[in-house]
């Protein structure tokens, strides 16, 4: 199997990294690692139809899914059918804050609880032969960020896992919000590099508040991968320059202008297969951010593109109303 080279990734983003933004995202980088959202194990198990958790198009490897859950069955059930489907990585969450999924046992709640994050790391090794990955935060509450992400580290690598994609933050379980939990809580990068130091067999990435390619190089000196999430989406040409930056090689974009009208079959295949044409274009809100003629973009797509009917035409037009530049720069 040829190894993963997840030098740089799209973080796993609730309702954002769906298939449509996967999918435009190969328009703009063809190496980044991409990862799907977290999808349960119960929404895999029971869900129908399973093609609504799993689906993807092959343009979109190399793909990771993310699993939520902590039962080592359920868990490696999953994996090994996330296998079957032809997902390059499983990755099992270990960072998200949200009451949901406490209460079920998923997340960042889980750094409470090593020995099961342990168990369920053993039992998806064993169900499968695709790399199985973990992504956690640095510590939750009043855990030492220290001694207490040692533990949790030491404890899950001797079952095998040897790749750990850490957000440089803690989570407040207790009196933060999810969406403050993505901000609030101060970013120590440092402590992921001591991290790397510490355990240099690991593949060691890091995640939380990367906004620019320098920025990525800068951490690339300290650990092996950087994961970048709400700046991928929100500004997504961001994602145009990183195979020449990180991987060395001409990205597929051209332009904007061009990303976006590499997109156009598989819409066009979407929307034939009865796909709104807002659930896709919603995707591409940001793709000329900055840019004149990008507020006209944005706005023509949140004005038309959900009505009844709307298809190409009114992706077209939209793309009428900002001035294609000829030698376009990647920000």
């Amino acid at each position: 199997m040829p190894q993963l080279d997840r030098t740089f990734s799209v973080a796993p983003m609730m309702e954002w990294t769906t298939r449509d933004y996967r999918a435009f995202a190969r328009t703009l980088t063809r190496h980044a690692l991409l990862y799907t959202e977290m999808v349960t194990t119960g929404a895999i198990l029971h869900g129908s139809p399973r093609e609504r958790f799993l689906g993807f198009d092959e343009v979109e490897h190399p793909l990771a899914l993310q699993l939520g859950g902590s039962d080592p069955g359920a868990l490696a059930e999953c994996a090994a059918i996330a296998e079957a489907w032809g997902y390059d990585e499983v990755n099992l969450n270990v960072g998200c804050p949200s009451d949901r999924v406490q209460n079920n046992l998923i997340g960042a709640c889980l750094m409470g609880h090593p020995q099961k994050v342990a168990a369920a790391v053993k039992a998806m090794r064993e169900a499968v032969s695709i790399p199985v990955t973990v992504k956690c935060r640095i510590g939750i509450d009043d855990q030492d960020e220290d001694a207490d992400l040692s533990r949790f580290i030491d404890t899950v690598a001797d079952a095998g896992c040897d790749t750990f994609i850490v957000h440089a933050r803690k989570a407040w379980l207790e009196g933060l919000s999810p969406k403050e939990n993505r901000d609030v809580p101060p970013l120590n990068y440092p402590r992921v590099h001591r991290l790397k130091a510490s355990r240099p067999e690991l593949h060691v990435g890091i995640n939380g508040g990367l906004k620019t390619l320098d920025a990525c190089q800068e951490q690339l000196e300290f650990v092996d991968s950087v994961m970048v999430g709400r700046e991928a989406y929100q500004n997504p040409w961001l994602l145009a320059g990183v195979d020449q930056a990180l991987y060395g090689v001409p990205g597929p974009a051209a332009s904007r202008h061009a990303a976006a009208r590499a997109l156009r079959p598989y819409i066009a295949r979407r929307l034939a297969e009865g796909t709104r044409l807002n659930h896709l274009t919603r995707h591409l809100l940001g793709l000329f951010q900055g840019q004149p003629g990008g507020r006209k973009f944005r706005r023509h797509l949140s004005e038309n593109a959900h009505r009844e009917g709307a298809g190409l035409a009114v992706f077209d037009d939209a793309l009428g109303l900002v001035a294609e530049r000829e030698t376009p720069a990647v920000a």
